[in-house]
């Protein structure tokens, strides 16, 4: 299918949908100027003090390194934290609401980007899943509760040439010892992940109110496939919006490529043309 074709395709299953349920990986967010940490060369763009120290991505984003070097990791999550507390929503979000709004059952959001940008944008905050967790809630570093609390009283500072964290590191409530984000980390067998199963419940009843799914995935990709996979069990009409890994089996969806913003904003026009002048 061309493009062009897959962009009408789309905008008609949209237009004839009672329920949007958006599926988003990090490329959602880099539209919105959030880097992009695929491979070292990215990450070290994005954070060159822990060039020095050889890390990648998946070295400094561990569970471990809050036991062995908690202020290198705070310094890493409270930067983050600190940058997405600032990040505007890009103008495709407000698209996605738009089109949400003229739907029966509106939407909901499934994503693996613990940013809090869907938040941010005027999303229901009840109708979002952060499969990973989410940075705006903290947990114990040992788990000693199943809760997790608002990070919003922790304002980070950290040292740009080290990555090191220079104020103090958040705690506990209930123990006293040191808290972290509520995000699932690589190697992480504490992660509490009651506020992400609560979320999940309240997915699965959305669903089954909805007769008419559209599902609009983007910016998911292959290397952590647990959006993908998600979107994929939602077929048959997926619309899978990606700069390099667009590809979809026909029979549950079709596939578009290029970026989450641009993309949307092709789907806007020909839903306005779909409309005419006087929608």
């Amino acid at each position: 299918m061309d493009n062009d074709k897959a962009i009408r395709q789309a905008a008609a299953w949209i237009r004839d949908a009672d329920g949007l349920l958006i599926t988003a990986g990090a490329g959602m967010g880099v539209d919105s100027g959030l880097p992009d940490f695929r491979g070292k060369e990215g990450f070290w763009r994005a954070y060159p003090a822990l060039r020095h120290y050889g890390f990648s991505f998946e070295d400094i984003a561990n569970s471990a390194g809050f036991a062995s070097n908690p202020r290198l990791s705070w310094g890493f999550y409270g930067h983050r934290l600190a940058l997405y507390r600032a990040t505007v929503p890009h103008a495709g979000f407000d698209l996605l609401l738009r089109w949400a709004s003229t739907m029966k059952h509106g939407a909901f959001v499934f994503t693996s980007n613990v940013d809090g940008q869907f938040q941010k944008a005027g999303f229901d905050t009840e109708r979002i899943v952060e499969c990973h967790g989410t940075i705006h809630r903290l947990q114990c570093v040992e788990a000693c509760t199943n809760e997790t609390w608002p990070a919003d009283d922790f304002t980070p500072t950290v040292n740009e040439t080290t990555c090191l964290l220079e104020n103090e590191m958040p705690t506990c409530p209930h123990c006293n010892g040191l808290a972290r984000p509520n995000i699932l980390m690589f190697g992480d067998w504490q992660w509490v992940e009651e506020h992400a199963d609560r979320q999940g419940k309240r997915l699965a009843t959305w669903l089954e109110s909805v007769e008419r799914l559209v599902v609009v995935e983007m910016g998911a990709g292959r290397a952590l496939p647990t959006v993908r996979r998600f979107s994929e069990r939602h077929g048959p009409r997926v619309i899978r919006i990606n700069p390099r890994d667009y590809t979809i089996a026909s029979a549950i969806g079709l596939g578009i490529p290029g970026t989450a913003s641009d993309t949307l904003q092709l789907l806007e026009k020909s839903l306005v043309v779909a409309r005419g002048p006087d929608a």
